[in-house]
């Protein structure tokens, strides 16, 4: 590793770990994060979970497990640049994820429409608590135990109420103050890679075109320059070709702006990062612009094309049915969720532990998993 700078996150001055563990020997505190959350079940399913196109519609289609790799190749990189802890930086974004639904945002949409009476569904909490308590692999303590630092970069966002439950780990929201700079950079390296590489998918499936996204600057500017050097490349070469530069553009803009602003901070260390007034890593005003127009243009014609949102419907029946099911008859739930559901006297325990134990059990599902189950809940012919 590098030498890190003095306002970077360090091993040795981590906040710690929920349950205390001896350190760990011959690797880091925050690389120990890394492996767990990769050795993990919730990271395994994300293989099978949506980005925007539906596992099974095609094999080259980006899923959450491909979106985290390359949210976290994106991050090292950037991180190894600012002279940030790399470790940390790969541990969030592969673990960024793993609360996310099945089918993708139509998917917790779904579910948070159903959780409404019961406190709402968040992805980024979800992935909380499936690091904080619901994996199970450990016999000293439940979840993966992660670091505070770890722990924190995953909640990205989070409502006052729900912040005040959450304790240190929500406390930033309260007070107004600001999370690791790697913590920073994983929220943009997870936008980079949605959207750069949500174009790649996009023209690859045929529901957006070049024409269109030539009015667009980011891909414009980068589509003329490919043009002109490469003019016989072939169109899957050149798409390729297009997307890396944008990517490059956006990564080397966000890593000298940053720079930037650290000089003009006077940061000296990781205290100095969390009481500033704004973050300090960021994209320059001009390609901040030009990352929302792309996003702005994806939102319209590829998050809302008509064959994307037809599956977006399909998902939210899917989910909206087996959460009804579930709520009326807990005891059509797997034995382990039940068991979760029963208070101690062996009876069903109140309505919102109910709920968040049947979003437990959703959440986790993939994306043809939750079609089948969908199926033996509601098809005759279906086994159950």
């Amino acid at each position: 590793m590098l030498q890190l700078a003095p306002y970077a996150a360090h091993d040795e001055d981590s906040r710690g770990r929920r349950v205390a563990e001896p350190q760990p020997s011959r690797r880091g505190e925050f690389q120990r994060d890394r492996d767990r959350i990769i050795h993990s079940t919730a990271f395994r399913r994300l293989e099978y979970k949506t980005q925007v196109f539906v596992n099974h519609e095609g094999d080259l289609f980006r899923t959450r497990l491909t979106h985290s790799i390359e949210v976290a190749q994106i991050a090292r990189s950037i991180a190894r640049a600012l002279q940030l802890h790399e470790d940390l930086a790969e541990a969030i974004s592969l673990a960024h994820d793993l609360g996310h639904t099945p089918f993708g945002h139509s998917g917790q949409d779904a579910l948070n429409a159903c959780m409404k009476p019961f406190g709402g569904f968040e992805h980024n909490l979800q992935s909380l608590r499936v690091v904080d308590s619901l994996e199970e692999k450990y016999a000293d303590f439940p979840g993966l135990n992660l670091t505070f630092e770890s722990r924190e970069g995953i909640l990205k966002h989070c409502s006052r109420t729900n912040a005040r439950a959450l304790g240190d780990v929500g406390q930033r929201f309260l007070d107004g103050t600001q999370p690791s700079l790697e913590a920073q950079l994983c929220n943009l390296a997870d936008e980079i890679a949605y959207n750069n590489h949500d174009v790649d998918d996009g023209l690859r499936y045929g529901l957006i075109t070049i024409d269109e996204l030539l009015e667009i600057e980011l891909f414009g500017e980068q589509y003329r320059a490919v043009a002109a050097a490469y003019p016989a490349l072939s169109q899957r070469r050149q798409i390729h070709e297009i997307v890396r530069r944008m990517i490059n553009h956006v990564v080397v803009d966000l890593i000298e702006y940053s720079e930037t602003r650290l000089r003009e901070s006077g940061a000296t260390s990781i205290d100095d990062v969390r009481r500033s007034d704004q973050t300090l890593i960021a994209f320059s005003p001009q390609v901040r612009e030009q990352a929302l127009t792309l996003k702005r243009f994806l939102r319209e014609n590829l998050y809302n094309h008509y064959r994307v949102r037809r599956m977006s419907r399909k998902s939210v029946k899917i989910i909206t049915d087996m959460f009804e099911v579930f709520m009326a008859d807990y005891r059509t739930l797997p034995p382990q969720y039940q068991d979760a559901i029963r208070d101690g006297n062996g009876g069903p325990a109140d309505a919102e532990h109910k709920a968040r134990t049947v979003a437990d059990y959703i959440a986790g599902m993939t994306d043809r998993y939750a079609i089948r189950e969908h199926a033996r809940l509601f098809a005759p012919q279906e086994q159950t």
